[in-house]
C-alpha cells in the first residue's frame, strides 16, 4: 500500500529544499566576510589627494623593480636607471594571497649586493608581495607584485 502525498509532505519538501539553499548561501557569505583581506587604505578620500603627486614622484625615480619565486626563495631585484643594483630601505613588504589574510607573511629580506632575498615557504596559488620602499633621496615608492607559486 502506497502513503498519499499530501499537502504537508509538499511543505517539508519546500521548507527543506529552500532551508538547504539559505544556509549554504549563509555560509558562504559569511566566509566571503570572514576572509576578506580588508582596506588598503583607511581614508581613500584622503589618499587621493596625493596620488597623482606620489606616482609622479614614484615614476620619476625610473626604477626596475620586479619580484619572483624561485625554490623557495622570494627575490626583489631594484635596478636604477642606467640597470645598475640599487639597495633601498624596505619599509613594509608583506607576502600573501589575494583573498585570505591568514597566511600573510612578513618576508626576512637580506641584501645579496645585488638583490634582495628571502626564504619563504607558500602553498600553490595566487599571491601577492605588497612591497613599500624609500628612496636614498626619502621618495615613498610602494608596489603589489603578482606571483603565481607552482
Amino acid at each position: 500500500m502506497t502513503r498519499e502525498f499530501t499537502g504537508w509532505h509538499m511543505l517539508a519538501l519546500m521548507v527543506g529544499g529552500f532551508g538547504i539553499i539559505i544556509a549554504v548561501n549563509l555560509t558562504l557569505a559569511w566566509n566571503a566576510i570572514a576572509t576578506f583581506p580588508g582596506l588598503e587604505a583607511r581614508n581613500s578620500y584622503a589618499v587621493s589627494q596625493t596620488f597623482q603627486a606620489d606616482r609622479a614622484a614614484q615614476n620619476a625615480l625610473n626604477w626596475d623593480v620586479s619580484a619572483d619565486i624561485t625554490g623557495g626563495v622570494l627575490t626583489v631585484d631594484i635596478l636604477d636607471h642606467r640597470g645598475a643594483p640599487l639597495q633601498a630601505e624596505i619599509t613594509r613588504a608583506i607576502l600573501g594571497q589575494a583573498t585570505n589574510v591568514s597566511m600573510d607573511t612578513v618576508p626576512e629580506f637580506t641584501w645579496t649586493g645585488t638583490q634582495y632575498t628571502a626564504p619563504v615557504s607558500m602553498t600553490e596559488g595566487y599571491w601577492n608581495l605588497r612591497l613599500e620602499l624609500i628612496a636614498p633621496d626619502g621618495t615613498k615608492f610602494r608596489r603589489r607584485f603578482p606571483i603565481t607559486a607552482k
